[in-house]
């Protein structure tokens, strides 16, 4: 879905391409930070713009709604850089969103970006972002590649803290996997990073740029391999360790402290797995690096995908299930399959009841007296109520309403903590997270601004919402939320989630319950209470409102108090 482009206003990050220039400070790296392929200066960066004139030509002059061939409807730039422009589009024809890079064509890397696409695209490895089409029309070159709307950036998912060490296999296997394929065929990357490196809902990791990304910047290389296979093992020593595997801080990561080399991940993380730390100072060693256990360094990805495949296979965690005790017919020992000498023991009986005729006139008697007990602890027991209910039957005490039993009030749950929730990897504004649960109405978080509406385009996003921790496991049974702007109309959505991640994916959630508005209060009554610590509010359509101090014109909300009762 599009978003205004008007530098006054927000602008909708929908991207999931390029997204390093969508914060502040990200667009650095791609500039004299991450231009060093795997965080320093490099065999690529020591040949990089080789052939490059002094002076780029200026970028086309493209703008929200522009087509290219008739077909593909630029919506939002989301990368202007050294030339070239990257786009998030929409092919009119299949009606899919796609990825669009652009540049003139007397641009001095055209005919390279070109023949880059055409080869990424003969390769056809489902493990890499597709390029869908490559063109040369007029006065532009543009590549079309696809676009993954519920993928997710690893640098997005190492914000929220390293993977666990399952997780990291899958990635540094599926990885060098795809890389040993495409070097097979002559292909390299020289650019990978956590922000080319995508994880789908699945658990699936997926590359992109592959070959086109160093053709766009003017990357070459005099060992393609090895420069990969580094970039890989950096990839997995931040999957570990969350820290860069050099001084500088790149791709959101802290790096690591100044002179004193490059330190083994589980020497910087307690708890880290030992293969794993050891198979990232293998792919690492081509930065003069010690291997651990005097292993042989790994200089290429398929050197690399082999040594994976030697390790003993890391499972993913197994959910600990509580087993009731195997259910016991009366009158059998409980013992194992086979032991059929137990079975045959004596079981102890009851003595039999009295047969003679002063035992059964003992029984009737004893019965008669609990009947007359029990009538008597009845009529006892009706008496007091209706006492107490004529005593407390006065005005302002009355608890019942036409004839029914009034519910008392849910008790309020108090929310530790909260956070944006963007699965997409594209937030919203995660500093204005906290304004809606410190009891000021005044203040709120708000949504960016969308041209089309009420209801979200999941083609271009699903939606937005938040994420709050209620500090342990709570009983809830209703929730408010207080909105900000008014119309037709407010769609959200309750998930109970299993941890306080901005992206774990909704099909892992337990949905809890939905509410649609035109007010500015949104209230959702469970059917069942359920129990949750983390509940996610995802809200999914917007009311059209007119532009602000802070946003343009367009279906946008906010968010001001949010509260749960149980």
């Amino acid at each position: 879905m599009a978003e205004r482009s008007t530098a006054a206003v927000d602008v909708a990050d929908t991207s999931g391409e390029e997204s390093l220039t969508a914060k502040a400070g990200r667009a650095t790296d791609d500039g004299a930070q991450a231009e060093k392929v795997s965080g320093k200066e490099q065999d690529a960066a020591r040949t990089e713009g080789k052939g490059a004139e002094a002076t780029d030509p200026k970028p086309p002059e493209l703008h929200s709604g522009h087509k290219l061939a008739r077909r593909y409807r630029l919506e939002e730039c989301v990368t202007r850089l050294d030339g070239f422009s990257s786009w998030r589009a929409v092919d009119e024809k299949l009606r899919r969103a796609v990825g669009v890079h652009v540049l003139p064509a007397d641009h001095p890397r055209a005919r390279p970006v070109l023949s880059a696409a055409r080869a990424s695209a003969l390769l056809g490895d489902p493990r890499f972002v597709q390029v869908l089409d490559a063109v040369e029309d007029n006065d532009l070159v543009y590549v079309v590649h696809e676009w993954l709307p519920d993928a997710t950036e690893l640098a997005t998912v190492l914000a929220n803290g390293p993977l666990e060490p399952h997780d990291a296999y899958q990635l540094v296997s599926q990885v060098s996997q795809a890389m040993a394929a495409a070097h097979r065929e002559g292909l390299s990357h020289l650019r990978l990073t956590p922000s080319s490196v995508l994880r789908t809902e699945s658990g699936q990791y997926r590359i992109r740029g592959l070959a086109v990304m160093a053709a766009l910047r003017g990357i070459t290389c005099e060992h393609p391999q090895r420069t990969d296979t580094e970039a890989i093992g950096a990839l997995l020593y931040a999957a570990l360790t969350q820290r860069w595997p050099y001084e500088n801080d790149a791709y959101g990561l802290t790096g690591l402290p100044k002179g004193v080399g490059l330190i083994a991940p589980d020497q910087v993380r307690a708890g880290v797995h030992r293969g794993l730390s050891e198979l990232a100072m293998r792919a690492l060693v081509n930065d003069g690096a010690t291997a651990s256990r005097q292993e042989p360094p790994c200089t290429t990805p398929e050197e690399l995908a082999k040594a994976v495949a030697a390790m003993p296979r890391i499972r993913p965690p197994e959910t600990a299930f509580s087993t009731p005790p195997p259910y016991q017919r009366a009158g059998f020992p409980q013992g194992s399959y086979g032991q059929a000498a137990q079975a045959t023991q004596p079981v102890a009986t009851p003595p039999p009841p009295l047969q003679s005729r002063t035992g059964k006139a003992l029984k009737w008697s004893v019965s008669a007296l609990l009947i007359a007990a029990l009538g008597l602890g009845s009529w006892q027991l009706a008496d007091t109520l209706l006492k107490w209910e004529n005593d407390h039957d006065t005005p302002g005490n009355s608890q019942t309403t036409g004839g029914g039993t009034k519910k008392p009030d849910g008790k309020p749950i108090k929310i530790v903590d909260g956070t944006e929730y963007y699965p997409d990897g594209q937030p919203q504004h995660p500093d204005q997270a906290r304004a809606t649960y410190d009891g000021d109405p005044s203040t709120y978080w708000r949504s960016k601004s969308y041209r089309e509406g009420p209801d979200l385009n999941p083609a271009f996003k699903k939606g937005v919402g938040l994420i709050y921790d209620l500090g342990s496991e709570q009983q809830i049974s209703s929730a408010s939320i207080g909105l900000h702007y008014i119309g037709d109309h407010t769609t959200l959505t309750l998930y109970a989630a299993d941890s306080f991640s901005p992206s774990e994916p909704l099909s892992s959630m337990r949905e809890l319950g939905t509410a649609k508005t035109s007010g500015s209060t949104a209230k959702v009554t469970l059917k069942k209470p359920a129990k949750a610590r983390y509940v996610v509010v995802w809200i999914t359509a917007m009311p059209n409102s007119p532009a602000d101090t802070y946003s343009g014109a367009g279906f946008k909300q906010g968010v001001t108090e949010v509260s749960f009762t149980s």
